[in-house]
């Protein structure tokens, strides 16, 4: 079977509804493929309605997970419950493949809206020195492009998204089209305090967050609401105050008419016209009936997630293109990079156990890099921040493991508790060549697609932010006042999985040298004209900032691109 597109998309989540969006609304007939199943926006799969004694188990999972080969990626984390399981992949029916000595992560969501559905929400500009790092100290691809290419659709897609944040005015993280911020706790104020007081380029702000708090005229119609600060976000936010791919994009595809969207398809390659040297389509296999299929288009949009995109292009392979579509570079797969961690810390704020917290705020605050411009005798390039939060139990002795019975319960229940800070180190990993993603040379999965091979790993640079961020925070806690520090480092000698943070990048970077990059300034392949990646693979640094609106961003200027070149009839 053989339909024709103006615009194929690969992917529905972040990206891939950014492209439906923008392509539909300009007039051209799109179709989306998604690998996973079909849910739908408030369908019977969110359960962020549901009282904690109607979730299955009390949202409690097996302890067999992550023992077993399935969801070993992300049952270690607290999000991982009864209530989210549904939107995250079994690694046992999707496996991939890595080192024994360098284990790696790939967390994916396999359903229409992808990982959209349960991103954090962190909604970060990168701002001029994070484009300018490369040139700058000579690792990986240099930027083709610039704050200043990306600012006004940074503008475009704040406006749509419905960011929550503060204008802090610094230079590090620019400020955008925000709505009204949440606020920060009492102890996340002192703490902020003193370091503007004590410092003039670390600074604690509350974090920016793709949930709507003054919902505006475009995001109204498409039945969006105000958040409820509930924390339930991950579960499927049924007012659709949060961003996602289903509450938003896809539905503003949907309505012009020129959406199509086809789900439980896997995409295995992009095909690729010799005569026309252009791609031609791409080849699809039924998830379920396992049966191949093409559908044909005049533009090929690769939005899958980086390593997905990645997987896709080496396993399009033709006569041109031996080792992977668009890949005449040999570019295609290195310089893969992941957001890192090695410093966990959590201290006691004294003075405020009078005060107690309502509401769940559904962001936390923010550390933004400070480590720039090197000084302070640092002997590593680039820089960290962290992620923070305040938080208090609000009441002592009301967990189940808790001493005593009755009265003595209830009377422990009405005496408050310390605040506590707890941060998470996040780094900037540089981009080294020999960090890549191959497909396995014999492994393939139930559908007969090569198992992708990630081999990655952060070297000494990145061992060096761990030492330095560890003495930076412990100073900045003191600073603050804190007391019980207590700072979890890992060893020297601890692997640091990729993907563990879940900001995969890089595998198909920017750049303007074709022999050393796969894409150019706009995410169109060097050497097929008609093929776009706009998804965390087109990634050239990977700054140390959350990732996704910078992906939107891109995403939405490609398209602009694209869809005046059709317009022109180039495409």
């Amino acid at each position: 079977m053989t339909e024709k597109y103006d615009v194929i998309v690969v992917g529905s989540g972040i990206t891939g509804g950014w492209a439906a969006k923008e392509f539909c609304e300009k007039g051209f007939k799109t179709l989306v493929i998604e690998r996973g199943r079909n849910i739908d926006h408030r369908g019977t799969e969110y359960t962020d309605m549901q009282a904690p004694w109607k979730i299955q188990n009390r949202n409690l999972l097996p302890e067999s997970f992550g023992e077993d080969g399935r969801y070993t990626d992300i049952s270690g984390k607290g999000f991982f419950k009864g209530a989210t399981q549904q939107f995250f992949t079994d690694n046992k029916e999707h496996p991939f493949s890595y080192p024994k000595d360098r284990p790696a992560k790939w967390v994916r969501g396999y359903q229409l809206g992808g990982r959209s559905l349960t991103w954090g929400r962190q909604s970060l500009r990168w701002g001029p020195k994070d484009f300018e790092a490369n040139a700058k100290d000579g690792h990986g691809v240099p930027w083709p492009i610039g704050y200043q290419d990306l600012a006004p659709w940074y503008d475009y897609v704040e406006e749509f998204v419905g960011i929550s944040a503060n204008k802090d005015g610094l230079d590090v993280l620019p400020d955008g089209v925000f709505q009204k911020p949440w606020e920060m706790s009492c102890a996340e104020t002192h703490i902020s305090e003193k370091l503007e007081q004590a410092y003039q380029d670390r600074r604690l702000i509350i974090g920016r967050a793709a949930n709507i708090t003054e919902p505006n005229a475009v995001q109204s119609a498409l039945g969006r609401g105000q958040c409820q600060a509930r924390a339930y976000c991950k579960r499927g936010c049924s007012f659709g105050a949060y961003f996602s791919s289903l509450s938003a994009t896809l539905p503003a595809a949907k309505r012009t008419g020129n959406l199509t969207v086809v789900t439980d398809a896997i995409v295995s390659k992009v095909n690729y016209d010799a005569k026309t040297r252009k791609a031609s389509g791409v080849s699809v296999i039924d998830a379920k009936t396992k049966q191949e299929r093409q559908y044909h288009a005049r533009v090929v949009f690769l939005c899958a997630s980086a390593f997905a995109s990645i997987q896709i292009m080496l396993n399009s392979k033709s006569e041109t293109f031996k080792n992977g579509i668009a890949n005449s570079s040999g570019v295609l797969g290195h310089y893969i990079m992941d957001h890192f961690s090695g410093v966990q810390t959590n201290a006691i704020v004294p003075g405020f156990s009078d005060k107690v917290a309502f509401g769940r705020r559904p962001i936390a605050t923010y550390i933004p890099n400070y480590r720039h411009d090197q000084k302070d005798g640092v002997n590593f390039v680039r820089g960290y921040g962290y992620q923070a939060t305040a938080q208090q139990r609000r009441h002592s002795g009301t967990k189940a493991k808790s001493a005593g019975l009755g009265k003595q319960v209830k009377d422990n229940s009405k005496v408050p508790t310390v605040w506590r800070f707890i941060t998470l180190m996040y780094g900037e990993m540089l981009p080294y060549f020999d960090n890549a993603a191959s497909l396995h040379a014999n492994k393939r999965d139930q559908w007969g697609i090569p198992l992708l091979h990630i081999d990655a790993q952060i070297k000494e640079n990145e061992r060096k932010m761990i030492k330095q961020a560890a003495i930076d925070i412990k100073e900045m806690l003191e600073v603050a006042g804190c007391t019980n520090i207590n700072i979890n480092q890992v060893a020297e000698d601890q692997h640091i999985q990729i993907g563990d943070r879940i900001h995969e990048m890089g595998g198909a970077c920017m750049g303007d040298d074709p022999k050393a990059s796969v894409l150019n300034k706009w995410a169109q392949c060097h050497d097929v004209a008609n093929l776009f990646v706009t998804d965390g693979a087109c990634m050239s640094s990977c700054a140390t900032q959350n990732p996704s609106l910078t992906y939107m961003a891109i995403t939405a200027r490609s398209a602009n691109y694209a869809a005046k070149l059709m317009e022109a009839g180039t495409l």
